[in-house]
């Protein structure tokens, strides 16, 4: 790997790694392909500015757990009805949109969905964002036509951690959970995959990172930066023979 930060599930250094390469992989979108996170907290922060509710940046950080946007919104507004929803998702995507231009690849990801392109596995795209974003965002960046499936906020009705949009991506991607490999940003996103059958990987800085190596990651990158196939083995962790994890 290049300088991406990577961490896995076994403190041990020196260890017997064992990996199945993966038929699929599925992507979540917010902070994962797209690093929109300041981007979304700027256009929250300034949405509920404007209909007078101030919040601070511990709590704005809610949002970046994966949630669907009317569950944002019931979060820190309560149960408003559907039309309040409605028309206040329209506007806090107005001030999103506002910001989009700040909105760039994640660091080594076009090169490496290209990478598993070429290898023949297939791709997913399971996020919390309304179907407009999504596929305005893949647009954006020219790599909708990456994707054998894709599955938003619209596919489903309850958002991560529960683990809908999940077993739906693999579903329309026709592969076996066990035999696709996710990358998620968010607890509830692990949470969502591993209660899907799915194995997880995270993509986050520290200290983030233990977060969701306790929620199931099995390991940890900072981005994708020189990530393969062929390395992704070495990253994987399992147990030597016994079921004893292995020692330094």
């Amino acid at each position: 790997m290049d300088r991406s930060v990577i961490r896995n599930s076994q403190s041990a250094q020196d260890c017997e790694f064992q990996f199945t390469e993966p038929r699929a992989v599925i992507f979540d979108m917010d902070g994962v392909i797209v690093d929109s996170h300041p981007a979304h907290q700027k256009a929250w922060r300034l949405f509920l500015r404007s209909i007078g509710k101030e919040v601070s940046e511990r709590e704005l950080t809610f949002i970046l757990d994966g949630h669907k946007r009317n569950d944002i919104l019931r979060h820190f507004l309560g149960d408003l009805p559907e039309a309040d929803l409605a028309h206040y998702g329209e506007v806090k995507d107005d001030f999103f949109r506002r910001s989009s231009f700040e909105v760039k690849p994640v660091p080594g990801i076009l090169q490496f969905l290209l990478h598993l392109r070429c290898e023949g596995i297939l791709l997913g795209l399971a996020t919390s964002a309304s179907a407009s974003r999504s596929f305005s965002t893949l647009d954006r960046m020219r790599i909708r036509h990456y994707f054998n499936a894709i599955v938003t906020a619209a596919d489903v009705s309850q958002g991560k951690p529960d683990p809908a949009v999940y077993r739906l991506t693999s579903a329309r991607l026709k592969i076996e959970p066990e035999n696709v490999l996710v990358f998620e940003d968010a607890v509830s996103g692990i949470l969502a995959g591993k209660q899907a059958g799915l194995r997880c990987a995270g993509v986050a800085c520290s200290p983030r990172d233990e977060e969701l190596l306790a929620a199931g990651a099995e390991f940890v990158i900072q981005d994708f930066r020189g990530l393969s196939l062929g390395n992704l083995k070495k990253l994987v962790p399992t147990s030597v023979p016994g079921g004893e994890s292995p020692t330094p």
